[in-house]
């Protein structure tokens, strides 16, 4: 892999590159078809004369892989392009788009892999054993383990699920093709066919890697939740600005590999100078952009933290909102202080799916706080964690 990539990748090191993950990306599309035209090739051929379904199913998986590889490698292509007017994020969900497309192959394949092996079952037929099958099986064995190893390094040092999809496929190609191989030797040695329960078992590895490729890369599409490593690395960069106090509201958009927007709020001591404290906020920004590769805006939120009775009454309910409920937290607690009663404003984070709806978390939460101090008012804001 590595001498492939030295070959024909310049600075294959720099993977965050968009053009040198577009070279990978094509670098391994190209092996991938042409080293499984000739496999499909040569177990059709085979699967033919020697009557396995098991065999031609794996020729028609092999077929599929030359489309996956030849959508992959357009995909990369696409992906890569630089942003224009009509799409200023970039076009790196065309990636996630021919993930879907590929998964839908495999599932197609696993299908017409089951229709065979199920036809084979109910309407026997024997077999004829070649050593010249059982050789290109067992090239065939070797070639996937290499195509796996090769996908899976390329991919997770891409960042691409495409790719670690089709090397879990390639994977899944390795074990099929293995368990045809055993079948086709317990036949010859033993008479026992056991081609058609193969052809069964091959289906539904294929069709398990379908849809849990499928359904990844949906989640991609539609806006999963980003990595926790992600997310902790934004916030370890944030706070490690001493003018940042603590950070909330942290939401990530996945706009394809690499390409990602982050937006948060930070907290900063709203008694320093708004000038220097706009400067940290700016060195964090370009820190983010440097070395995550994302576009980031962060939102300045000033804290009095000089207020002695602000202090008192959040660490009040802060510790309210522990006895309702351990998950819930609190932040942007501001006083508003009035002549007849005093406004609370805080927004309190809670979890998707709570057992409570959003009212009576507001309900709950003033009745605790309001019963302890009559003469405060609680103003609350709902919010979601996003990471």
């Amino acid at each position: 892999m590595e001498l492939l990539a030295r070959l024909f990748i310049r600075d294959s090191r720099h993977t965050d590159d968009p053009r040198v993950r577009a070279a990978y990306g094509t670098l391994c599309s190209a092996v991938a078809i042409a080293l499984n035209i000739l496999l499909a090739a040569a177990k059709f051929i085979v699967g033919t004369l020697v009557g396995s379904v098991s065999i031609t199913a794996d020729a028609m998986n092999n077929l599929s892989d030359v489309g996956s590889g030849a959508l992959t490698l357009v995909g990369f292509r696409l992906s890569g392009k630089k942003p224009d007017l009509e799409h200023p994020f970039g076009h790196g969900r065309i990636e996630y788009v021919m993930g879907l497309v590929i998964a839908g192959l495999i599932l197609y394949a696993g299908i017409d892999a089951l229709r065979g092996a199920l036809g084979k079952l109910l309407h026997p037929e024997p077999m004829e054993f070649t050593w010249a099958a059982a050789a290109v099986l067992a090239l065939s064995i070797l070639v996937k383990i290499y195509m796996s190893v090769f996908y899976r390094r390329i991919g997770r040092k891409i960042g691409s699920t495409t790719m670690e999809m089709s090397g879990a496929d390639a994977l899944t190609d390795t074990i099929s093709t293995a368990l045809t191989l055993v079948c086709l030797l317990v036949y010859k040695f033993t008479g026992l066919d056991l081609d058609a329960y193969a052809g069964i078992i091959v289906a539904g590895l294929l069709l398990k890697t379908g849809y849990g490729g499928g359904k990844e890369t949906l989640g991609q599409l539609l806006g999963q939740r980003p990595s926790a490593e992600l997310a902790e690395k934004v916030r370890q960069i944030v706070l490690s600005y001493p003018e940042v106090l603590a950070i909330h509201d942290l939401v990530i958009h996945d706009y394809g590999p690499g390409r990602c927007h982050v937006s948060l709020h930070a907290e900063v001591n709203g008694e320093e100078n708004i000038y220097e404290l706009h400067e940290a906020i700016d060195r964090a920004m370009s820190e983010l952009d440097h070395k995550l590769g994302c576009f980031s805006v962060i939102h300045m939120d000033p804290v009095d933290t000089k207020n002695e009775r602000l202090a008192e009454l959040r660490e009040e309910t802060v510790q309210l909102l522990r006895e309702i409920d351990p998950v819930l937290s609190l932040h942007d607690f501001r006083m508003v202080p009035g002549i007849q009663r005093t406004n609370l404003v805080f927004d309190v984070l809670v979890p998707f799916g709570y057992k409570l709806s959003d009212e009576d978390v507001r309900k709950a939460i003033r009745a605790a706080v309001e019963e302890r101090h009559p003469d405060c008012r609680c103003v609350i804001q709902i919010d979601k964690s996003y990471t």
